[in-house]
C-alpha cells in the first residue's frame, strides 16, 4: 500500500521491482494500480476460469414420450426413468402425440399428463404445463433445487407431526 501516487512515480517503482504496473479498477477515482507479474497473473486467472468451467453443469433436455392409452404401469416405469434424468440435474421434456380420431381425447390425454407430472413431483417442478400445439401436447418439468428439496422434506415431517 503505498497511497496515492503519481503515475510516474508508480511506474518507476514497477520497473525497480522488474514487475508491471496493472490498472485493477480504471473507473475508480484515483484509478486504483497494482505492482504485480502480469503474466503470472493471466495465468492463475485462466487457471481459475478452466476449474470453473470444469464445475459447471449443462442442463440437457431428455424428452419422454406418453401415449393417451398409456396404462398406470407403463407410466410408473416412464417415471421412474424420468426421475433418474430430473435427479441427474437434466430437464424433462413430456411429449403426447394425437393421431387421427385421438384428437377427441385431448383432456383424457391432458389428464395422463398430470398425472405423470404428479408422480413426479418429489424430484421436480412444473415450469410448462400440458399446452396443445397442432397435434402434440408437451409439458416440461424441471429439476428441484437442493433448498426445493430440503423445504419439501421440513414440509412433510411437519404434515406428519
Amino acid at each position: 500500500m503505498l497511497g496515492i501516487v503519481s503515475r510516474e512515480e508508480a511506474l518507476a517503482k514497477a520497473a525497480e521491482a522488474n514487475l508491471d504496473l496493472v490498472n485493477i479498477s480504471p473507473n475508480a477515482a484515483p484509478p486504483v494500480c497494482k505492482i504485480m507479474d502480469f503474466g503470472k497473473f493471466r495465468y492463475e486467472q485462466q487457471k481459475r476460469d478452466k476449474e470453473a468451467k470444469k464445475k459447471q453443469k449443462t442442463m440437457e433436455v431428455k424428452e419422454i414420450r406418453l401415449g393417451i392409452f398409456t396404462d398406470i404401469g407403463d407410466l410408473k416405469t416412464k417415471a421412474v426413468t424420468a426421475t433418474k434424468f430430473l435427479q441427474g440435474g437434466d430437464k424433462v421434456k413430456v411429449n403426447m402425440r394425437f393421431r387421427g380420431r385421438e384428437m377427441g381425447y385431448v383432456e383424457k390425454g391432458k389428464e395422463v399428463m398430470l398425472n405423470f407430472a404428479q408422480m413426479l413431483s418429489e424430484d421436480g417442478t412444473v415450469e410448462k404445463n400440458p399446452q396443445l400445439e397442432g397435434r402434440n401436447m408437451s409439458l416440461t418439468i424441471n429439476p428441484k433445487t437442493d433448498k426445493e428439496k430440503e423445504k419439501a422434506a421440513k414440509a412433510k415431517k411437519a404434515q406428519e407431526e
